[in-house]
């Protein structure tokens, strides 16, 4: 079979099935965990502090190895790594629900996030070899569908779950559906090429020490300003520039600085965080302000933050196949352009603003947004080469995860100089977003002369 042709229609549809129900799982439980956080550490008899380490122990293991995943993936095939993140994923998320203590199911969220790492990292790579060349973009923008909608929703997923049932569902849920994707994976992923390049452990563990410190840091800067959060930010630039210093002595690096020197590659990656720290600015501060301010309930608030996603789940495919047309420059800086006027209209919107005036100025955002991301993720993808594949799929996730942290931290830094002041405080914030957004347009732009 000619895997630059894709798979037949039939075992198309039978893999992107795999691929869709893996993928929202690893999402999902990158913020499922949150709303549950008050009832667990009532249940385990802990501190909310502590009960915190639930949600950050998977994003940490989640960002550590991304990128050393995707690596290997390119050596012993994506189907592999993809498949052995799934197991690991599910069979965790039993030790999620069975979890007698805090410490040991901050143990299994840390195994947990290293399965999901395994599914992020290779997920878009896979695709490339799902669909055919010709219809790539269309792949690509129902896989950013998956991540945008069960990103938004997670919450109110988790909010339905813990309706009826027990904190522990929120993860015993992902065994039937693990195992359900697990054997559609089996029969139907196709057996990509292996790459004659090895392993490097070295650059691994350097690439662990470097985003771990980094994430830390930046995590504790939007709360303390303290010596330690600075001396971790300081040991992270020193152990992170050894890393990039070994990467270039490497014939292929773990971490793509080869590919950094397309500037197509590079562009597209600084547009992926910029838009992703935007994004998580308005998700995070938002539901504060319709609570704290608006006077909000929960229910309320999760309603009026869905014309976003709702949005991006209508745009997205359509976006993905308008690539074939125009280039991602266009569509992405357009995109981020009505994303930016949409979070502007956040920003002066009125106190005491009606459902239909929050509505309208958060499917802005949605249009947007859903416009940018899926032309985006594929020229990033599809300018890496063809063997390269996990490379451009591990940068890709990289990049929204290093754009979401980015962003939640800014979120505790603006609520940190605003005090009491929610309102004040969104604000800064969803201004800080508009920065942000409009950042990615312009550097978007550039990709148009860079092509």
């Amino acid at each position: 079979m000619d895997l630059g042709e894709g798979l037949p229609p039939g075992a198309r549809a039978r893999a992107l099935a795999a691929v869709a129900i893996a993928i929202a799982m690893a999402v999902l439980d990158s913020a499922i965990a949150n709303i549950a956080l008050p009832t667990i550490a009532r249940d385990m008899a802990t501190t909310p502090a502590a009960s915190i380490w639930v949600v950050n122990a998977y994003q940490f293991a989640v960002t550590v190895s991304l990128l050393p995943l995707a690596f290997l993936g390119d050596i012993v095939s994506y189907k592999r790594v993809y498949m052995g993140g799934l197991a690991v994923f599910t069979v965790a998320s039993l030790g999620c629900a069975l979890s007698p203590s805090l410490p040991v199911l901050v143990i299994a969220r840390v195994v947990q996030g290293f399965g999901g790492a395994g599914i992020m990292s290779v997920n878009t790579a896979l695709i490339r070899f799902i669909f055919p060349r010709a219809e790539l973009g269309r792949g690509l923008g129902f896989n950013a569908l998956i991540v945008a909608t069960f990103s938004a929703l997670g919450p109110s997923i988790a909010a339905g779950i813990l309706a009826v049932a027990t904190w522990h569902w929120l993860f015993a849920i992902n065994v039937p559906l693990g195992a359900l994707a697990l054997w559609l994976a089996s029969r139907t992923l196709p057996v990509t090429p292996r790459a004659s390049h090895r392993f490097d452990v070295l650059s691994a563990l350097l690439n662990a020490a470097t985003f771990g410190l980094l994430i830390t840091a930046v995590d504790g800067l939007g709360r303390n300003q303290g010596a330690a959060e600075l001396g971790e930010l300081a040991a992270a630039l020193i152990i992170g520039t050894i890393f990039i210093y070994r990467q270039f002595a490497l014939p292929v690096p773990l971490l793509p600085v080869d590919l950094f020197r397309r500037p197509i590659f590079a562009l597209s990656v600084a547009t992926s965080i910029c838009s992703f720290i935007a994004q998580t600015i308005a998700y995070v501060a938002l539901p504060f302000y319709f609570q704290d301010v608006g006077a909000q309930s929960q229910v309320q608030t999760g309603l009026l933050m869905t014309p976003w996603p709702a949005v991006v789940v209508i745009v997205a495919p359509i976006a993905g196949r308008l690539y074939d047309r125009y280039p991602a420059g266009i569509l992405g800086s357009a995109g981020l352009a009505v994303m930016t006027v949409g979070l502007v209209c956040l920003l002066l919107m009125p106190a005491g603003a009606s459902y239909a005036d929050i509505a309208w100025r958060m499917a802005v955002c949605g249009l947007g947004f859903g416009f940018f991301q899926s032309p985006n993720n594929r020229l990033l993808v599809s300018s890496a080469p063809r063997e390269r594949s996990g490379a451009g799929s591990g940068m890709l996730s990289t990049a929204r995860l290093t754009g979401q942290t980015i962003g939640s931290a800014l979120v505790a830094l603006s609520f940190g100089i605003a005090g009491a002041n929610v309102a004040y405080g969104t604000r800064l914030a969803i201004g800080i977003a508009v920065a942000a957004s409009g950042t990615g347009m312009f550097v978007s732009a550039l990709r148009l002369r860079a092509r």
